[in-house]
């Protein structure tokens, strides 16, 4: 299933914003939830579209789509209620270096030493020129005004669709890299971009995009050599210390084309023991809804005994 798509035009209505990593303490011991959600309100007279909200508060598009059901991404209304998801589950994973899941289309930093992890919202490769998955490498080298050669099978693509690009695109804040690459591999690349559209969307060609503000951030503090893991999980469930059962559930990418073409939900990649185990602690509606939280403001806590509890 096609991940909500919003058309090239949005891109013109959108502003710059000083964006920066969302940082959080790192939960203790046995514990993976981190943050807590919150609710704006849209002003009056909004003439923003919801990326220059997403932007203001260190989400990406997706994030806030999945959150807003039903929101207005070209404009949304005044007096809407938007909710800002920045209550998350760490992914279960090792927390070292940068954790990338690109179900949720977040990248994870944990610098060393600080106790803290550094999430950002991230754009990733289009159906077909798929951004790895399941993947452990290093950050082989960084680059300060990368150029960019795009492959032969690039332009072919580009001229299907009536576009030209040239054989070698020069550093400078009309490359689409943007003004900082930090090259993981020996393909692939984090790196910025010359536009503030796309963040938290399928566009790019493998790679993984970020925000200016975002990407001279990570330039600037990831050494070269940092461990890099590329994780695609949709559904993230943790039991706490307390007791408290908490799901995450993102919409998973589309596996081939048919799926990215198809008007049908792509499955959630659980078994069914874990589903009817989810069903019976009371997240059926989050597995159907996969909104990235449970509930308006804050995720809900599925409790031991089945049924709702906030959170004190």
């Amino acid at each position: 299933m096609r991940r909500t798509e919003v058309l090239g035009c949005l891109a013109a209505l959108l502003i710059g914003h000083s964006v920066q990593a969302v940082s959080y303490p790192l939960p203790p011991t046995g514990s993976r939830l981190v943050g807590s959600s919150q609710v704006i309100i849209v002003p009056d007279r909004n003439t923003l579209p919801l990326e220059a909200f997403a932007a203001r508060y260190g989400q990406g598009l997706s994030n806030m789509l999945e959150a807003n059901p039903g929101v207005d991404p070209f404009l949304p209304t005044s007096g809407t209620r938007l909710v800002i998801p920045q209550q998350l589950i760490l992914p279960d994973t090792v927390r070292e270096g940068i954790v990338v899941n690109v179900a949720e289309m977040r990248l994870y930093y944990y610098p060393p030493g600080s106790n803290t992890v550094d999430v950002l919202p991230i754009g990733i490769g289009q159906a077909g020129r798929e951004t790895p998955r399941n993947w452990v490498t290093a950050v082989e080298r960084k680059q300060e005004g990368p150029t960019w050669s795009p492959t032969p099978n690039t332009r072919r693509a580009y001229a299907a669709e009536g576009k030209t690009l040239p054989a070698f695109v020069p550093a400078g804040p009309d490359n689409p890299m943007g003004l900082y690459a930090i090259y993981i591999g020996r393909l692939y690349a984090i790196h910025g971009t010359n536009s503030n559209f796309g963040i938290g969307l399928r566009v790019s060609q493998g790679c993984i995009r970020l925000r200016n503000a975002d990407i001279k951030y990570l330039f600037d503090n990831v050494p070269v050599g940092t461990r890099v893991q590329i994780i695609d999980r949709p559904v993230k469930v943790t039991t706490e210390p307390d007791g408290s059962r908490w799901v995450e559930v993102h919409e998973p990418l589309s596996r081939n084309r048919a799926e990215f073409e198809s008007t049908r939900r792509v499955p959630l990649p659980i078994s069914a023991a874990q589903r009817t185990q989810l069903i019976n602690e009371g997240a059926g509606a989050e597995l159907e809804r996969r909104s990235g939280c449970r509930l308006r403001s804050v995720c809900e806590v599925i409790s031991p005994g089945g049924g709702f509890a906030l959170p004190a």
